[in-house]
């Protein structure tokens, strides 16, 4: 097992009355591929929000290399520029380039200079097959094509971990295996990466570790072996029995 990196303790979130997260465990060791899967409304969004701080859990510790980022000790730009997010939406910037895209993070955040930011997103860019399009704004893209310059924008920050909200649930069916390929590739150079997904054979065959939530908890976890060859709730049972063809 790799260095841990990520170790959530007892994370719990609730908008009002309505708690959509109850006492989450899991760690992020260096390395690792998990997939987070679950019906809609299980949590899982709101979970990787939570742990990119775009939502502020009520209780529960997210340690980053052993330091709680929920208690100050990190500031929250300084731990996202580490920590990166690719949506299922793109937010892409519309009014600029995909070049500009991938270049505006790493001067505003990492400091660096208008040519070292153009050569790292132009390597990010080829890495995704986005190339012949840098002079493009998104409006002119697909939607795989911007779910690409999305990841290639969230690579050029050079995170330690990437997390990924359901990044092909808002493409048309014929863009989701460019996306996919992408992050298969990610995941065979060793990137540590956090996939909330539907899509079960990417959950089965690239995983290293499968998390399965249900109304707000974790209900199981394991290798995919486990949870789709011999999964040990009823719960995580019914669920993967709609994707038996996978």
């Amino acid at each position: 097992m790799g260095e841990i990196l990520l170790n959530i303790h007892h994370l719990s979130k609730s908008f009002g009355s309505h708690e959509v997260l109850r006492d989450i465990d899991f760690t992020v060791s260096k390395g690792d591929v998990i997939s987070v899967i679950g019906a809609s409304g299980s949590g899982k969004s709101t979970l990787l929000r939570c742990i990119n701080l775009l939502e502020t859990p009520n209780s529960g510790e997210i340690l980053y290399h052993g330091k709680n980022v929920l208690g100050g000790s990190m500031k929250p730009h300084e731990y996202r520029s580490h920590v990166g997010m690719v949506f299922q939406s793109f937010n892409l910037f519309n009014n600029m380039t995909v070049l500009e895209n991938c270049i505006v993070g790493q001067q505003q955040v990492l400091k660096r200079s208008k040519d070292e930011a153009r050569h790292v997103a132009m390597d990010y860019l080829e890495k995704v097959g986005m190339t012949p399009y840098i002079h493009a704004k998104p409006r002119q893209l697909s939607g795989g094509q911007k779910q690409r310059v999305a990841i290639a924008r969230a690579l050029a920050m050079n995170p330690e971990i990437l997390l990924f909200d359901e990044p092909t649930s808002a493409l048309d069916p014929e863009m989701v295996g460019e996306v996919l390929s992408v992050m298969q590739t990610l995941a065979r150079e060793g990137m540590t990466m956090l996939v909330v997904t539907h899509e079960m054979a990417f959950a089965r065959d690239v995983s290293s570790r499968v998390v399965y939530m249900n109304e707000g908890v974790i209900c199981e976890q394991g290798t995919p072996a486990e949870i789709f060859g011999n999964p040990q709730k009823k719960e995580t049972q019914d669920f993967l029995s709609r994707f038996r063809n996978v």
